[in-house]
């Protein structure tokens, strides 16, 4: 791990400000951060600590939301009981990600912001253009099997690997910023994770010198909630393919679906294509099959990643198969 210098910060738009300045990073939990740091795949000269700033509280909105500071751990936000009650697919998401360990110190802020696990990407005698732009695309020709099938470029296959930012991303989650000037901005949940296109250096849609102080989530969307990951192994592990859903079913038929997924693609993906495929169906095998194939959608796999199309279309259907029938 190359030197660095250290701040404290007392403020949201001083730690903002601060994190502006050349080769700087902030702080929180650091479970991504100082792995990276280690590698030397990250070398910043300067790191912003957040972790006395007031962005660690969970508050009702007041049109019946939640709003989530940044410094949240995940571990407080999936046992937190209005999350458990009502956006019981966060919860869920959020079990399913790292270890108890890790949950205890990742933050709901360092959780948008984590990196690509693509192999590539962490060793630095690969070229690697997220890494180093311009550099090639190693896992496009090469161990592909976590990559994305969905979203990619001829630049860049990475896969976003978190569990939390798909269940946000099927509750139309909105991030909050402030900047060094004290300027605040409110960012969709699906505008606020970039798919790589010709920059894949760039993972959000954050600017420089700008903070997450918190999420807001909108009142709980209507129908049943499920998170499901299918991985290589039962914990510790990322996902193949996850789906979050929330589904609102009556006398079987499909009043309204909302459907996101992980492992597949460089952002959390949700395809208004495939909802409406099921809104006001019948909850059968048909329209199930009709969903995927929209969600489905130009996937193309590389090989080592073949198998994500059908293993996500299996996903899908498992998943309304079992929303919807009870």
């Amino acid at each position: 791990m190359k030197a660095f210098t250290y701040q404290r910060t007392t403020s949201p738009a001083e730690a903002a400000a601060a994190s502006a300045e050349p080769n700087a990073r902030i702080i929180a939990g650091g479970t991504n951060l100082l792995d990276l740091m280690k590698l030397e795949i990250e070398t910043p000269v300067h790191l912003v600590d957040i972790n006395r700033l007031d962005l660690a509280k969970i508050e009702d909105t007041p049109d019946g939301g939640l709003r989530i500071g940044a410094l949240v751990s995940n571990s407080d936000l999936a046992a937190d009981t209005r999350v458990r009650a009502r956006y019981g697919v966060l919860s869920r998401a959020l079990l399913a990600g790292a270890s108890a360990q890790l949950r205890n110190k990742a933050t709901t802020g360092g959780n948008l912001l984590q990196r690509t696990r693509c192999s590539y990407f962490y060793d630095i005698t690969k070229p690697c253009n997220k890494r180093v732009p311009g550099s090639g695309c190693a896992a496009l020709a090469g161990l592909n099997r976590m990559n994305a099938i969905l979203g990619g470029s001829d630049q860049c296959i990475a896969a976003n690997p978190s569990d939390m930012s798909v269940a946000m991303r099927v509750l139309d989650a909105r991030v909050e910023t402030v900047d060094g000037n004290g300027k605040s901005r409110d960012i969709p949940i699906a505008d606020f994770h970039r798919l790589p296109g010709t920059t894949p250096q760039l993972d959000t849609n954050l600017q420089p010198g700008e903070l997450i102080t918190a999420v807001t989530l909108p009142p709980p969307p209507p129908g049943r909630q499920i998170y499901r990951k299918i991985r290589d192994r039962a914990s510790y592990a990322f996902a193949l393919v996850s789906v979050a859903a929330v589904v609102d079913v009556v006398a079987g038929s499909i009043r309204s679906a909302r459907i996101a997924c992980g492992g597949l693609a460089p952002k959390p993906w949700r395809v208004p294509q495939a909802e409406a495929a099921l809104t006001g169906a019948q909850a059968n095998v048909q329209s199930f099959d009709a969903a995927a194939t929209a969600f489905l959608e130009g996937a193309r796999g590389y090989g080592g990643n073949d198998f994500k199309i059908p293993l996500a279309r299996r996903s899908l259907s498992a998943v309304l198969t079992h929303i919807t029938s009870a």
